[in-house]
């Protein structure tokens, strides 16, 4: 029997699984594809976990279907299926794994569809936009590929207000700019530059810099201004931390320490990032969970006293 795509998987129609096999799909994906994310998970209370993991299956999903097809076109339609499905689970209609396991979440925290489908946005934005012009056309970006997660984090948290998504959506951005600076290699791989052609310009810096696969001043100044950026966002959201339930402040710090630490060790690389791919060792993790947990507890602390 021939190999069904991935697309075709999606279309086909079949017996929905039992919430339990769904939700030991969605724990399995999860641990499999992100190596920080077993880290955070075990973070969460554990009440909590089916539901990050019902979360990031879905993104995890469709962000496999943006990029791992290699055909824009086929990746149109397959998010195009992927939309629909999310539109049969919000009607009460699922099959999928994945949608088993999340029309729980969504019931369980009211979770609107708003920053799902804002997330298959920027997917399809991916297939044919592949430049950005200036820094707000990156921020546009931003608002639908990273700022919805955080929005999620804070429904699992019950917790989502006007301020507190300001601030997650500060952390988010500079999350998703860091990891543009930090894979600024890779995506020039799959025909994608996320740095501001603004930026490039000011920093002399020419598309034939980032093709030569090596690193030049004029690409280096250019990293050296995105990764100042991105931490100037990410320490702006930092106080999300106390705004947040206690069992997710460590979560949430670690976030931000970790974008903070992937932005350090681009600098200590000098900002070449094809040499090799900057990247924070598991002891460095282990050292970044220590000392958020630590002023995590002092924070708790303080608050009892008052």
């Amino acid at each position: 029997m021939a190999q069904l795509s991935t697309t075709d998987r999606i279309k086909t129609s079949t017996a929905p699984v039992s919430r339990a096999r769904a939700a030991a799909y969605c724990r399995n994906l999860a641990q499999r594809h992100y190596e920080n994310f077993t880290l955070c998970s075990w973070l969460v209370p554990r009440e909590l976990r089916p539901h990050f993991y019902a979360v990031y299956a879905y993104c995890r999903t469709a962000d496999d279907l943006a990029d791992e097809l290699g055909d824009p076109a086929e990746s149109l339609i397959a998010l195009d299926c992927w939309q629909h499905e999310l539109e049969r689970c919000y009607a009460g209609k699922v099959w999928h794994p994945v949608f088993v396991a999340l029309a729980g979440t969504i019931e369980t925290f009211g979770i609107p569809r708003e920053p799902f489908e804002r997330l298959l946005e920027a997917f399809r934005q991916d297939q044919f936009v592949t430049r950005y012009a200036t820094h707000d056309e990156v921020l546009a970006y931003c608002r639908n590929s990273a700022d919805p997660v955080g929005r999620l984090v804070l429904y699992l948290g019950r917790c989502h207000d006007q301020e507190r998504g300001r601030l997650a959506d500060s952390v988010c951005t500079g999350l998703q700019l860091a990891n543009f600076c930090q894979d600024v290699a890779n995506d020039f791989g799959r025909g994608r530059i996320y740095l501001p052609q603004e930026t490039l310009a000011a920093a002399g810096c020419e598309e034939s810099d980032l093709a030569n696969g090596r690193p030049t001043p004029a690409l280096q100044e250019a990293l050296r201004f995105e990764v100042d950026r991105a931490e100037r966002y990410l320490r702006a959201g930092e106080p999300l931390v106390a705004l947040v339930p206690r069992e997710l402040r460590v979560d949430v710090a670690l976030f931000i320490a970790g974008g903070l630490a992937i932005l350090d060790a681009i600098r200590r690389q000098d900002f070449d990032v094809w040499t090799s791919r900057p990247r924070v060792s598991r002891f460095e993790q282990l050292k970044l969970l220590e000392r958020c947990w630590r002023r995590v507890r002092s924070l708790n602390r303080k608050e009892a006293e008052r």
